[in-house]
């Protein structure tokens, strides 16, 4: 299984839970992790997280990073299109496309080998929300794409502080 990385779950580690600077084992097992290819992050996603200020912007930009954590393959349009028009709507508007921003790349990826990748995310399910506003856990589940929570995925890889 591969576990593929939704932005605020790297975002939200380094400022809520695992600072780079006070929980650096996290990242380390991150890294590990990721270059033994349990942990992806598509490149449209890592963008995000690269270009943001201060230490994790910098973290995300470093090659070691990039090289480890970066899923090496090219979205496929038609499943983007799928993802769209499925997980969110038909006839989408600019504002829809703003709003949704880089989320459905990350399922599109997820949707390639379903059977082989999971979205991990912080987001939670908001069924009702409609077309732009749909949350990643509500679009994984329309297109048929498996989605967990960071904690629990993170527990099972083995990740723990200490001995």
């Amino acid at each position: 299984m591969i576990y593929l990385l939704d932005a605020n779950v790297l975002i939200r580690a380094h400022e809520d839970y695992y600072p780079l600077d006070g929980v650096p084992q996290f990242w380390d097992w991150l890294l590990v992790t990721a270059a033994a290819g349990q942990i992806k992050m598509p490149t449209e996603i890592h963008a995000e997280i690269e270009i943001s200020t201060g230490e994790l912007g910098k973290w995300a930009s470093d090659q070691t990073v990039i090289d480890a954590l970066v899923l090496q393959e090219d979205v496929d349009p038609v499943l983007l299109n799928q993802v769209l028009d499925q997980g969110y709507g038909p006839d989408l508007t600019e504002a829809d496309i703003e709003k949704i921003g880089r989320d459905g790349f990350l399922v599109a990826y997820a949707l390639a080998a379903p059977d082989n990748r999971t979205v991990i995310t912080k987001e939670n399910s908001k069924p009702s929300a409609q077309r732009g506003n749909r949350k990643v856990p509500d679009v994984c589940d329309a297109v048929g794409v498996q989605w967990r929570r960071d904690f629990p995925v993170f527990k099972e890889l083995g990740f723990k502080i200490g001995k």
